[in-house]
């Protein structure tokens, strides 16, 4: 199985030393700092992934939106940003949610260039202290504490976008 973040491995060595350098082959004095090449990555990982989620939350829709909705007279645009981008955004909160605490997870793949991430300040610690259980027990509770209160927003989140949705569900049964 193909792991996600070889490829956001591979693009942060690429965009760290990679870019730099065929910008310099030009003559162009340029320098790419750590944090700039990380964030870089990491927006590039994770925004293919929300197109993706994105796209498979508006192909989920039924066609007969968009028929019925330009059947009433409605542009292809206003259709799309009234009728079917709201029902593929409730429809890809969960996906979007996961992918944000897998986004989180992979900041630790951005301290192989020297960016210190939590996972990178904890090797030092240990080096330092050898108390390796307090410490990844540390870190393992910064993330878990993290990706819980991410959940609860995803959950806070779907219900405030299910408002009145129940209601609509029930009567159509």
């Amino acid at each position: 199985m193909d792991n996600p973040g070889n490829a956001a491995f591979g693009a942060d060595f690429f965009i760290y030393f990679g870019i730099p350098q065929l910008i310099q082959s030009f003559g162009i004095n340029f320098r790419l700092t750590p944090f700039a090449a990380g964030v870089i990555t990491l927006s590039l990982n994770a925004g293919a992934y929300i197109a993706e989620i994105f796209r498979g939350g508006i192909e989920a829709i039924d066609h007969g939106q968009m028929e019925a909705a330009r059947s009433l007279g409605l542009s292809h645009y206003r259709a799309m940003f009234k009728i079917i981008l709201p029902q593929a955004v409730r429809i890809s909160i969960p996906s979007l949610v996961n992918q944000f605490i897998i986004s989180l997870k992979d900041t630790s793949i951005i301290s192989i260039i020297s960016l210190a991430d939590i996972v990178y300040q904890a090797r030092i610690y240990i080096g330092r202290t050898m108390q390796s259980f307090a410490t990844w027990t540390i870190v393992g509770l910064f993330y878990l504490v993290i990706v819980t209160v991410l959940s609860q927003l995803s959950i806070y989140v779907e219900k405030r976008l299910d408002y009145g949705q129940k209601s609509r569900r029930q009567r159509a049964a």
